[in-house]
């Protein structure tokens, strides 16, 4: 990024379109100066949410309302660059990270100090764990109520989301079951900690919870819906409780009616619950959480995979939200926005 003419670059949801590609443009933004209360960053790397973007492109999504055109992105991290007047808690040369909506697809950034939250150092590592690492604990303790010894199924072990949920269920001393696609994801789940990763794409999850496990699931972290959603559904142990982070499979906005009997058969007997996971609701934990999640990083308890393709600048922005729609892509999918 250059702040010598005065502009930053951005990229910005014109048009209401099927896809993120379509609908934003990179656009030169006037650089200000923090005001009273405002730091600016200049941000090194962002978090991909392809699932969450291309359903903003689409407006699409019913907790958020976008006005045209709107800045993009969630999550960022980089390097404060000037501090406005009465901000003690950052100064210039900090690592500063936001995960707020809008505050992610840009080179800089100049917003309220209270937006921002230290890091450590201005790595990618400290970008996952600080956003895609928070909704991991904060879904697993909050909603999920996990405890130790509990059998614990997590879908799309292999994500940038999953990968994590699987360590920290296992470091929770948890029996924990990963359900991934193809042998070089189902042996990445595996060497995180998982004692059972299901490979869905040649067996049947529901079968083999079913006869590996007869005493049920505690506790099933779900971000796919549509078959892996019924498996988890129908092997849930007595009290078991399944939260619910996303549902991949129906992006296309055509959920697939399904002809069954109502869930409340499904959860009844067992005393059983299915949690809605909305992080977003859960801002009072987000601190106390990266704060636990920094330590266990910095201690070597935690390990943070990205994704094999490297992206580059705002264009490459758009490579990684196809990257992580295709399916093929293992860790977090993040961009470097400037060059290292």
């Amino acid at each position: 990024m250059s702040m010598g003419e005065g502009t930053y670059r951005a990229i910005r949801l014109e048009r209401i379109a099927p896809s993120f590609r379509e609908g934003a443009d990179i656009v030169d933004v006037q650089a200000t100066e923090p005001g009273r209360g405002e730091i600016r960053v200049r941000n090194l790397f962002c978090g991909v949410n392809a699932i969450f973007d291309t359903q903003i492109a689409r407006n699409a999504v019913d907790y958020v309302k976008i006005a045209l055109p709107t800045f993009t992105g969630v999550e960022a991290i980089g390097v404060v660059e000037a501090v406005g007047e009465g901000v003690k808690q950052f100064a210039v040369g900090d690592a500063a990270v936001s995960v707020r909506f809008t505050g992610g697809y840009r080179e800089a950034n100049t917003s309220a100090a209270s937006n921002f939250a230290h890091a450590p150092a201005a790595t990618r590592e400290y970008l996952t764990l600080a956003s895609t690492g928070v909704s991991a604990l904060v879904a697993l303790e909050q909603i999920g109520e996990v405890k130790t010894g509990e059998t614990v199924a997590i879908s799309a072990a292999a994500g940038g989301l999953g990968h994590i949920l699987v360590q920290l269920a296992a470091l929770k001393g948890c029996r924990v079951i990963g359900v991934a696609g193809g042998p070089e994801k189902c042996a990445f789940v595996a060497s995180l900690g998982a004692e059972r990763v299901i490979d869905y794409r040649s067996e049947d999850v529901g079968a083999v919870l079913a006869a590996e496990y007869p005493r049920g699931i505690d506790v099933a972290v779900d971000t796919v819906s549509g078959t892996i959603f019924d498996a988890f559904l129908a092997n849930l142990a007595n009290h078991g409780r399944l939260v619910v982070g996303g549902a991949a499979a129906d992006l296309e906005g055509k959920p697939e009616i399904v002809t069954a009997p109502r869930i409340a058969h499904a959860i009844y007997y067992k005393g059983a619950s299915v949690r809605g996971f909305m992080n977003g609701l859960l801002t009072a934990h987000w601190d106390d959480a990266r704060t636990r999640l920094f330590d266990l990083y910095a201690r070597g308890l935690l390990r943070v995979r990205f994704d094999s393709q490297r992206n580059l600048g705002l264009e490459g922005i758009y490579d990684g939200i196809e990257r992580l729609l295709s399916g093929k892509s293992m860790g977090k999918v993040v961009v470097d926005l400037a060059e290292q």
